[in-house]
């Protein structure tokens, strides 16, 4: 990709599109695009490309804890690295928040007593990833094993797995499945930049985190991101909506969302055509992958409520906050339905609706993040100069229920498959990103 392609671009028509999302690209029945071994290897691009790897986890006492990696690539200047930690706990509203620009990052590591490593695994001074493959000789499961010595209030030794019964995906089957290209020719040389989402949608963790000399047995359940964004990130989308539930009930459950929305440069018929919403999801339960849904929203259809696939994010009640001066929800809606991606069966349903409060009464806010002040000071540059934008990022958490409606052999061991519904408790984190 050229940063210079869309000023060069052979194609005059004014309504030609110039947003071409994954989830318009493939037919329902391909969207479960199992992840290959280099699908989550580190691409450490050039030009205007953010990278990040994401593992969140809900802990059996409750906490939430985050590590991120980012690799930030900004034109013509050396790429700048980061690791984020958060551990936060709902009870007591205590937060450990740790962000460190990183020295000698390497991928692959260089081997190690025989070992050799490939770009699943990464290096700095500050920390070191390792990436396991799965091992079904001794019912190994696919991991990564993280440690990192984050300063001398925050240490992490962690193991993250993924069960064998869920495997990783991204939405659409292939080389060019994930992929949301940008400009008016879609092709990987000529675009104007991406965005692919690569997944494990359940996973969980054991291990020890260290905070101000306090130790936490970090034993829990949470998912596994794997993102890049390849373009300027401030022209990637205007809005961001995630979702993450997980619970330990019914033999595991956990749904998932990752919703964007275009700018209005990006969309069917060119310029003032954005507004595009794309949205990837999927569902777990009872331990097994059941579902991956995803979903275009054009501005300019109505969505259909009888839909058969469904992968929403709404926002309600929505108010301004005096804080950031963006429109924000009191209320978020999520909504996923498929078809069983084993058997076909469906449809499988699932929704959740969240009352996260209002500005003078939050429900469940972590913390509203000012990016700028916890990005990169060159990334921030290129950023703010050139959007004007101030991008916030609203994190809540919590304990609520979501209700799945599936035939009765996905949710039981009934052989009916008769519509059943069910409630399940558990944590939810999410996000609402608000760019520009």
């Amino acid at each position: 990709m050229s940063m210079f392609s869309s000023f060069f671009s052979s194609n005059t028509n004014p309504d030609a599109p110039t947003f071409h999302p994954v989830t318009s690209n493939f037919p329902p029945s391909e969207f479960f695009g199992e992840l290959e071994p280099t699908d989550t290897e580190w691409t450490c691009s050039g030009g205007f490309v953010t990278e990040t790897q994401v593992w969140y986890h809900i802990l059996e006492d409750d906490k939430f804890v985050m590590c991120q990696v980012i690799h930030s690539s900004i034109g013509l200047w050396s790429p700048t690295v980061q690791m984020t930690f958060k551990l936060y706990d709902p009870k007591t509203k205590e937060q450990t928040w740790k962000s460190v620009n990183v020295s000698n990052f390497i991928t692959p590591p260089l081997s190690q007593k025989g070992v050799q490593y490939d770009k699943r695994s990464c290096r700095a001074d500050e920390f070191t990833i390792i990436h396991n493959d799965a091992n079904p000789a001794d019912n190994t499961e696919e991991s990564y094993t993280i440690n990192a010595h984050l300063g001398k209030d925050v240490q992490v030794s962690i193991v993250v797995a993924r069960p064998k019964s869920v495997p990783g995906f991204k939405l659409g089957k292939g080389p060019s499945g994930g992929f949301s290209n940008y400009g008016v020719d879609p092709s990987p040389t000529k675009r104007d930049g991406y965005v692919i989402h690569r997944f494990w949608p359940r996973t969980t963790v054991t291990g020890l985190i260290v905070c101000k000399g306090k130790a936490t047995e970090a034993r829990g359940v949470g998912m596994f991101i794997h993102a890049i964004q390849g373009m300027r990130p401030n022209l990637v989308a205007s809005r961001w909506n995630f979702a993450n539930f997980q619970s330990r009930e019914y033999g595991g459950v956990s749904a998932i969302q990752m919703e964007l929305t275009t700018l209005e440069q990006f969309g069917r018929k060119g310029k003032g055509s954005g507004g595009v919403k794309v949205n990837i999801g999927s569902l777990v339960i009872g331990g097994k992958l059941v579902a991956v849904t995803g979903e275009t929203s054009w501005p300019e259809e109505p969505l259909k409520d009888d839909a058969l696939v469904k992968s929403r994010a709404a926002h309600h009640d929505s108010h301004k906050d005096p804080d950031t001066q963006y429109t924000v929800p009191s209320r978020i809606v999520f909504e996923w339905s498929g078809s069983d991606i084993s058997s076909g069966l469906g449809p499988v349903a699932a929704k959740l609706e969240v009352d996260v409060g209002t500005n003078e009464v939050p429900k469940g806010l972590i913390e509203k993040v000012d990016v700028l002040a916890e990005i990169p000071t060159v990334v921030k540059a290129v950023v703010n100069y050139v959007s004007g934008a101030k991008p916030y990022i609203y994190q809540w958490l919590n304990f609520i229920p979501l209700e799945i409606t599936a035939p009765a052999s996905i949710l039981s061991e009934e052989s009916s498959d008769k519509p059943k519904t069910i409630s399940v408790q558990g944590w939810l984190y999410n996000e609402a990103t608000f760019i520009s």
